[in-house]
């Protein structure tokens, strides 16, 4: 087998790992936030902190409220996109 095979062969066994959730607590509330790599996007997404574009392959995090909205079942359709700094700096 040459390498080449070899490496492709491996690389198939490995699966992706697995999406990284974490809940962090803010002035505004509780929020679940994941971390999205830059491979794993591809459309871009307006941040509700600088409201300026977040282009495609861009690193960025995803951000949902714990406990919904009123008029919402799951916090997940609150979801938002935001910049890495802008995230950051959001209390």
């Amino acid at each position: 087998m040459s390498r080449r095979k070899a490496a492709a062969a491996r690389a198939a066994r490995r699966e992706p790992p697995a999406p990284r959730e974490e809940l962090v607590h803010r002035r505004a509330g509780d929020f679940w936030q994941r971390f999205i790599t830059g491979t794993t996007s591809s459309k871009p997404y307006r941040c509700p902190g600088c409201h300026q574009m977040i282009a495609p392959a861009t690193p960025h995090y995803v951000v949902w409220p714990d406990v919904p909205s009123l008029l919402e079942t799951d916090g997940l359709n609150e979801r938002r996109h935001w910049h890495q700094g802008c995230w950051k700096r959001h209390s």
